[in-house]
């Protein structure tokens, strides 16, 4: 299960997504998100997987590599389902004990499923073509806009950086402390849910320490380089827009403004059904 985690690790190899500015990814994935909010019909779920589909196929990102952070929102996606499926008012369908379960209900958790799903394949597609370093230079860049206002921009890329590369190394840390229990006769696959918080204990506990070591040393390592900041520095590889960079852009534009087109037409559809 721990292995199952993709967002914030990189996936090395050659295609135009890895290839593209980092400046380009972290705004695609942003107006996809907000796409994502924007189409409210089937046609413009069917859209945006279109899209993702094709951007997957552009990065030679193994699909089956990227389905596996799925498993890690199983659970979420179940509680979003049945709460939207028996708490959404309308006409009903079904009726489970005290629960009624709507005509809109159903219609509303598919279309917040595709949602939650979308939503994490596009996020792991930015982090698994983008290596920290680049993530934080382009963040860095991205919001420097708000240096007039005395925003630390780099201390705060900074630390979104350190928290993405934290990710795998905490999860190659609970695997081996995993391990290490289980060979002590820890059993992590009851199905007792009491069993598995008592089995827990023994692993946080170990993984917190852990942690906190590795931030101490980061932070010692950082303090011996005479590490102050972003103010004054400067960059080994410098972000600097290519023309691939730019048809991306034009090709994230269409893509926004073909949502809120079908946006528009569900709307008129609607009016039209209710006339």
């Amino acid at each position: 299960m721990i292995r199952d985690i993709t967002i914030g690790q990189y996936y090395q190899t050659d295609s135009v997504i890895h290839r593209l500015d980092p400046r380009v990814k972290l705004a695609g994935t942003f107006v996809y998100i907000i796409a994502l909010f924007v189409v409210n019909s089937f046609a413009g779920y069917l859209f945006a997987a279109l899209f993702l589909a094709l951007v997957i196929a552009l990065s030679h990102v193994p699909f089956s590599y990227m389905i596996r952070g799925m498993r890690t929102i199983v659970f979420l996606l179940m509680i979003t389902v049945v709460f939207n499926l028996f708490l959404t008012p309308g006409e009903p369908v079904l009726q489970v004990f005290r629960f009624t379960m709507t005509r809109e209900g159903i219609v509303f958790a598919a279309k917040m499923a595709m949602r939650l799903i979308f939503l994490l394949l596009g996020c792991s597609v930015m982090t698994l073509t983008t290596t920290p370093n680049q993530l934080t230079d382009g963040l860095e860049d991205l919001l420097s806009p708000l240096k007039k206002l005395h925003v630390p921009v780099h201390e705060i890329s900074m630390m979104m950086s350190i928290a993405l590369r934290f990710i795998p190394i905490l999860m190659e840390e609970t695997d081996k402390i995993m391990k290490a229990q289980i060979a002590r006769g820890a059993d992590f696959e009851s199905k007792n849910i009491i069993k598995k918080i008592r089995a827990l204990i023994p692993l946080l506990v170990p993984l917190f320490i852990s942690a906190f070591r590795r931030a101490n040393d980061l932070a010692m390592a950082m303090e011996a380089r005479c590490y102050r900041g972003g103010e004054g520095r400067t960059k080994m590889k410098p972000l600097i827009y290519r023309g691939r960079d730019r048809i991306a852009y034009v090709v994230l534009g269409l893509f926004l403004l073909g949502c809120i087109c079908l946006r528009i037409l569900a709307g008129r559809m609607t009016g039209l059904l209710w006339m």
